[in-house]
């Protein structure tokens, strides 16, 4: 009987190291999502409430013992990930993998400049616009997501067991879950808010993808 119960101890235990748990986050907030400006690439850097936000959020995660901590090495996505990190007493480890989406020309300039892609893009089949780019200067959700989901399998495969924190930015979160099919986009045709500090947990051994919880993620009508 003890043989057989130490047994099943293993397996369970075998069970649970199958999965790389990990906290999808998008980071705090900006001056440029308070003046609704295109940040893109651009090095914006956290203000004053992003950080209180971002301290808030990570006495609200002290309670999950995160093993390592990735970021976007775009400052805003970095200092959210520092200040959780600190917490924990961890060194994070940034990529441009996790970047936001790369808007051209686009960036600096208010987000209703962006109504001129929204208008092209309700002409599209879900399949043209999952790899549109408009005129070949802003990113499409193809682009993003092969060098987003490269970088997430390679991290869940060596991560198995453990539980990770990755900072990134809300372009990466929207098409993270309309690749994974949880989203489409006749469904968010509306506006999808995603909100700062908002993040997706899920469950990955590098292959399949199991979301677990969502926060901060909201469908809301056109205004």
């Amino acid at each position: 009987m003890r043989a057989q119960k130490s047994t099943l101890r293993v397996i369970i235990h075998l069970m649970k190291n199958n999965y790389c748990t990990i906290y999808l986050i998008r980071h705090g907030r900006t001056d440029w999502n308070d003046k609704k400006l295109i940040q893109g690439h651009l090095n914006i850097p956290l203000n004053s409430e992003g950080k209180t936000t971002a301290k808030e959020l990570a006495q609200e995660l002290k309670k999950i013992n995160f093993d390592k901590v990735y970021s976007s090495d775009l400052l805003r996505a970095k200092q959210t990930a520092e200040i959780i990190a600190l917490e924990q007493e961890l060194v994070v480890e940034i990529t441009q993998a996790l970047r936001e989406r790369n808007f051209g020309s686009f960036q600096g300039k208010p987000r209703e400049h962006l109504k001129e892609i929204d208008k092209v893009l309700e002409t599209l089949t879900d399949e043209e616009r999952y790899s549109y780019t408009h005129n070949g200067i802003v990113e499409s959700d193809e682009e993003i997501m092969t060098r987003f989901m490269i970088f997430i399998r390679e991290i869940a495969i060596v991560n198995l067991g453990k539980t990770i924190l990755v900072a990134t930015h809300g372009g990466i979160i929207r098409a993270f879950l309309i690749h994974l099919g949880i989203l489409d986009y006749t469904g968010i045709k509306g506006r999808l808010e995603i909100k700062n500090l908002a993040f997706v947990k899920f469950e990955s051994d590098g292959v399949d993808f199991v979301i677990k919880e969502t926060s901060g993620i909201e469908k809301k009508t056109r205004e």
